[in-house]
């Protein structure tokens, strides 16, 4: 992938697996754009999601790995939310790939 380019043909860059290259290029208009690259149409669950996945990373400078972002949710979001299944509805596929890169952070290490 090189470049993920809005509907005001501002082009923002990504690295070769689809990730910003700039985390500072996030925004909510970004992540929507992101999630359609990856066939995810975002809802206030998704939302939730990014949201405790990026202040996880503001507070640790770390993007977890599946296991990790199972007990982040449940921590943050409760036991019904915090399992595997709940974020690969969500987040089909990788959840902690997905939702990383909506997010705007960095490619989770340990993910494949």
């Amino acid at each position: 992938m090189s470049d993920l380019v809005l509907p005001d043909h501002r082009r923002i860059p990504l690295d070769r697996d689809g990730y910003l290259r700039n985390l500072d290029d996030w925004n909510p208009e970004v992540a929507e754009h992101l999630a359609q690259t990856v066939s995810v149409s975002m809802t206030p669950a998704h939302w939730e999601v990014v949201e405790v996945l990026r202040d996880f990373y503001r507070e640790s400078g770390l993007s977890p790995a599946m296991r990790p972002l199972v007990k982040l949710v449940t921590r943050e979001l409760g036991t019904d939310k915090g399992r595997s299944i709940y974020l690969m509805k969500l987040f089909p596929g990788n959840p902690a790939l997905l939702a990383s890169k909506i997010a705007g952070l960095p490619r989770p290490t340990n993910c494949f």
